[in-house]
């Protein structure tokens, strides 16, 4: 999802390599065959903690069934197909770059995936939306059903549709797994005015990109942001040195440290999640993950 340019934008111009031209083809194929190369994981991690994140939320809350799960810049529905579905990030990139599925249409692979991930859904799945200013993306993703509800929109420049606000107004768990920096306050903004209760947010976000703006928006909401201490995140490999070197200029200038991080030629993410403080009294992140 691309940022609209704001003061409550964060800055996008940190020497990333440009994937625009694979994040909104008709289907995910030429995502995965640039990405795999790359060692892109973090839909990995993403997985085991918004797993755990949701059985957290049906301990402490079980008369939140099913859960409303909304994920933002939600591509072609990577987070939910493995939150939701019995496959695994590996799967997803084999049998994307397959030659078995390389001369089909995309409508002809939609309907391949269609009856692939039916046969995969797990019995406690999550009700999922999709938001994402990619809308074949997006569409994908709702063809095949990995998201039951789907909007095209880019809250950073515009305004939730109608439709939108009335389908936030039930979340219980907001998801992110690399949009923070391309969104960041106006979107989050707009999220909260949708929902009466504010939802549990995760948030994977690169190091070089500073979240604390959110969590202080999150506050004023009732809800507390913890990261989570002991570890961070690899989300891809670095695409070549001019992208490495910028990472390493933007962590300098906040003062951070690639040792054991990106000196191992890897972008690398903080974990983010935050609840009202009861939550978090009943069951501190340290001791969820």
């Amino acid at each position: 999802m691309a940022a609209g340019a704001s003061n409550t934008t964060a800055n996008t111009d940190w020497g990333k390599a440009n994937f625009n031209d694979i994040y909104d083809r008709p289907d995910p194929r030429p995502y995965f065959a640039t990405l795999r190369s790359l060692d892109y994981q973090i839909p990995h991690h993403g997985q085991a903690v918004f797993r755990a994140l949701t059985h957290a939320l049906r301990r402490l809350h079980p008369d939140r069934t099913p859960l409303n799960v909304v994920d933002l810049c939600c591509s072609y529905g990577i987070n939910t197909a493995l939150l939701n579905y019995r496959v695994t990030l590996a799967d997803l990139s084999t049998r994307y770059t397959s030659h078995h599925l390389s001369a089909l249409s995309a409508r002809h692979l939609a309907a391949e995936d269609r009856t692939f991930f039916a046969a995969r859904r797990r019995p406690e799945a999550a009700t999922a939306t999709g938001i994402d200013s990619a809308a074949r993306a997006v569409g994908y993703a709702r063809a095949v059903g990995l998201l039951d509800h789907a909007f095209a929109e880019n809250l950073e420049v515009t305004e939730p549709s109608p439709a939108l606000r009335r389908t936030l107004a039930g979340t219980d768990l907001i998801t992110v797994t690399g949009g923070v920096g391309y969104v960041f306050t106006r979107t989050f903004t707009r999220l909260l005015d949708c929902m009466p209760t504010p939802p549990w947010v995760a948030a994977f976000v690169l190091r070089t990109v500073p979240y604390q703006p959110i969590a202080d928006l999150l506050a004023r909401s009732g809800l507390v942001t913890e990261k989570l201490p002991t570890r961070t995140f690899r989300q891809r490999r670095f695409a070549d040195s001019a992208e490495r070197y910028a990472a390493f200029d933007a962590l300098a200038v906040n003062g951070l440290h690639t040792a054991d991080k990106e000196a191992d030629g890897y972008y690398h993410t903080d974990l983010y999640v935050s609840r009202p403080a009861p939550d978090i009294a009943a069951l501190p992140l340290v001791r969820l993950l």
